[in-house]
């Protein structure tokens, strides 16, 4: 399963950012590209919707070191967390980044350099690092 994951992930490399977006098309958020892996397959419901603090809410409980398939979150100063990717290994995150809330369409995606991009883990401070790929992880999501 990680390893479809990661490979739906690197599909999507170079895809255009977009505030609120979930459409491998018209592009994704932080969120919503993490979250279009989870849900192909099969860690997250077919419907549904989070932010990147929903989805650590939804898997908190499982921090964990950096690996293939973990989820890297970013907090703010009340450590709310405020951006997510993918990681594909242990030294680097995939994720869509680069924009803001002005990123609403392909042209301004273009503009600001902002797309799904790989990323040295390292680069981020204090990032928080955990795993969705656990089955008791996955429970919470079927009642």
């Amino acid at each position: 399963m990680i390893r479809t994951a990661i490979k739906i992930a690197w599909e999507l490399y170079g895809q255009p950012y977009r505030w609120g977006g979930d459409d491998p098309l018209a592009g994704f958020d932080c969120s919503g590209f993490v979250i279009e892996i989870l849900k192909s397959v099969g860690v997250l419901p077919r419907k549904g919707d989070w932010t990147a603090d929903g989805l650590y809410q939804s898997f908190a409980s499982n921090t964990c070191n950096p690996k293939p398939g973990a989820l890297m979150f970013r907090p703010n100063s009340n450590g709310k967390m405020i951006h997510v990717e993918f990681c594909l290994n242990e030294k680097l995150t995939i994720g869509a980044s680069g924009g803001g809330s002005a990123v609403v369409d392909v042209g301004v995606a273009i503009a600001k350099n902002a797309f799904v991009k790989v990323r040295p883990i390292l680069i981020y401070t204090d990032p928080v690092i955990v795993d969705p790929f656990t089955a008791n992880q996955r429970a919470a999501f079927d009642s």
